[in-house]
């Protein structure tokens, strides 16, 4: 009797590893095939469950097999993304180079200003915008290719493409990705290269202005919004009885009389209550907890809202995945330390968990039994001891008034 095959173990890998693979299945990573290739960049990082499987399944964050990857990195294409923005335009090289040969290549990583534009040389122009994750340039993947697609409807023979490259930490390797992903869609046709493209040393126009067209100026004014009207997620972190949860009730206050801004509150218990009821406070919930904060916080900040988060958060790498979370969605991550020190914590005590945990009733208790990771990049620091609540909240309102954040 034969033995059942077991099912391949699922991963959605993150978006710069997405963005890695589609560039892998369509060949504008060749002669890269795969993942983890020797001095390559294009690395695949899977969960440490994961590590020894001899084949894993990637799917898209919706569960959509794209392909598997076995233990040497080797990529099985299953299927292509089927969704997104502006999916259409995200061509194979091959279908590229079939649809638009002899035409001129433009490749773009920002909004193209009249000077670039007048700079161009005649006949059909083919830009591609390079948009793909951890990019340092300030317009979203989305509002570059709105940009680029209201450059192409001025001129008379001009096509986008959508090129999913994303950075690798890495300027150098990420420079020569970059040109070889260029020239495996140019084919041998030529590429202009303007002063914000690939090759940084490149001439380009000069003149009195830099101005965008106003089509494009219009998009870049929305995907780039002022400082005061980002979406923003004001991330209070501390240890029990620090005083954060009063601060950013104090804060949540403020910004709702002002009422230029809608407000949502994450509090730590509120959270756990609604969110996360269910979830026990070993480390490993506790850090699930944390990113449920962050998921949401970032999708508030991503439609312009304001968050304001006070869990206790001891944990250095889930703070930081909740700051990915944040700059992925196009928001400001703000780091408040309530930093009063456990001595006064203890003290107050008005919910008797500190003399629990001394007790051993309460296990895994921050500050007692379990760590707590002093943040190192933290925007502000508060010490409430002794002071009142208006006086700590206005260490908090000083600093985002100097990062122009709020204007309170």
């Amino acid at each position: 009797m034969s033995t059942p095959q077991q099912p391949v173990p699922q991963h959605c890998p993150t978006q710069r590893e997405l963005d890695d693979l589609e560039l892998l299945v369509t060949g504008a990573y060749s002669p890269l095939t795969g993942f983890n290739e020797p001095g390559s960049p294009v690395r695949l990082a899977l969960p440490d469950e994961l590590a020894d499987a001899a084949e894993v399944e990637l799917v898209d964050p919706e569960g959509l097999p794209l392909a598997s990857v076995t233990a040497d990195g080797s990529v099985r294409h299953l299927t292509h993304a089927q969704y997104g923005p502006f999916r259409r335009l995200y061509l194979s090289p091959g279908d590229v180079r079939e649809t638009y040969a002899g035409a001129t290549f433009v490749p773009v990583t920002d909004a193209l200003t009249q000077a670039e534009l007048d700079s161009l040389p005649s006949g059909p122009i083919v830009f591609l915008a390079l948009v793909g994750a951890g990019t340092p340039d300030d317009l979203s993947p989305v509002g570059l290719i709105r940009a680029t697609l209201a450059a192409s409807s001025l001129l008379p023979d001009a096509s986008v493409v959508a090129v999913p490259l994303p950075s690798h930490d890495d300027p150098s390797a990420d420079h020569l990705l970059g040109t070889q992903v260029v020239a495996h869609f140019a084919a041998g046709d030529p590429i202009f290269a303007l002063p914000s493209s690939l090759d940084s040393g490149a001439e380009g126009p000069t003149g009195p202005t830099n101005a965008h067209p106003a089509e494009i100026q219009e998009i870049v004014d929305f995907d780039r919004p002022a400082p005061d009207e980002r979406g923003l997620v004001l991330f209070f972190t501390g240890l029990s009885g620090s005083g954060k949860s009063t601060i950013a009730r104090a804060l949540q206050d403020k910004l709702l009389e002002q009422g230029r801004r809608t407000v949502t509150s994450l509090d730590g218990d509120v959270v756990r209550r609604n969110l996360s009821a269910g979830l026990t406070f070993s480390k490993e919930d506790r850090e699930t907890n944390i990113r449920r904060i962050g998921w949401v916080g970032a999708e508030i900040s991503r439609h312009g809202g304001v968050a304001i988060c006070s869990p206790i958060a001891p944990f250095d790498e889930t703070r930081q995945q909740v700051r990915a979370m944040v700059d992925a969605a196009g928001g400001e991550f703000f780091l408040i330390h309530v930093a009063t020190p456990l001595e006064e914590c203890e003290r107050r005590d008005r919910k008797g968990l500190y003399a629990k945990a001394r007790a051993g009733v309460i296990p895994e208790f921050t500050g007692i039994s379990s760590p707590y990771d002093v943040p190192e990049d933290a925007d502000v620091r508060v010490d409430t001891t002794g002071r009142t609540i208006e006086e700590a909240l206005d260490d908090v309102l000083d600093t985002l008034r100097k990062e122009g954040l709020l204007d309170l």
